[in-house]
């Protein structure tokens, strides 16, 4: 187990923050990436996340902190937020296609997609940051050391942020639809009816 847990610990410090960063790169500067396409947007993005991910790997043992032991209670708690991730990385998967995940749409020239109006998004604006954090928790939950507990931290908090700089993009590729639909439905907690 504490093989699985430290492995669980470096891929959580070592993937959660670049991904994260590129997204802060892409959304303010969505407008400049467009103009050269989703092809050498992730073609000149690739080079500081791979680098990154290359130098928080290198640094893991500093980044990962103090070592918590195995706390089953902690794991068992990890894997039910993690099947609620999964249940609504399944639920998600039904509107949310691998194409528009990876930003095609909104780094393609003239091809807006359409707004996600149906399904889990008929509940919640941003399931897929909801599933990232659940995720994260999870990971940290059963992982166990201080450096996972660091980045659930900086990815809840860096989401905010990144959510409204999404939904500045959505507005000015679907306009008056997506006040329309944020003003109906909230962006992470689902209204119980």
């Amino acid at each position: 187990m504490n093989t699985f847990r430290y492995v669980l610990a470096v891929l959580l410090i070592v993937t959660v923050p670049p991904a994260v960063f590129v997204w802060f790169v892409i959304h303010p500067f969505v407008r400049f990436w467009r103009r050269i396409g989703p092809g050498w947007t992730y073609a000149v993005l690739a080079v500081p996340w791979i680098a990154s991910m290359g130098l928080l790997f290198r640094a893991r043992r500093i980044l990962l902190g103090a070592d918590f032991g195995t706390r089953w209670t902690l794991v068992a708690l990890g894997v039910a937020v993690f099947a609620g991730a999964l249940a609504l990385s399944v639920t998600r998967r039904r509107q949310l296609t691998m194409k528009i995940l990876s930003g095609i749409p909104e780094l393609r020239k003239g091809d807006p997609g359409r707004l996600l109006t149906e399904g889990i998004y008929a509940r919640l604006r941003h399931p897929r940051y909801v599933e990232v954090i659940l995720g994260v928790i999870s990971y940290a939950l059963v992982a166990n050391y201080l450096g996972g507990y660091v980045v659930v931290l900086v990815t809840v908090a860096s989401m905010v942020p990144l959510v409204l700089l999404e939904e500045r993009e959505l507005r000015d590729r679907f306009g008056d639809a997506y006040d329309e639909y944020a003003r109906r439905v909230p962006r992470f907690i689902p209204r119980w009816q």
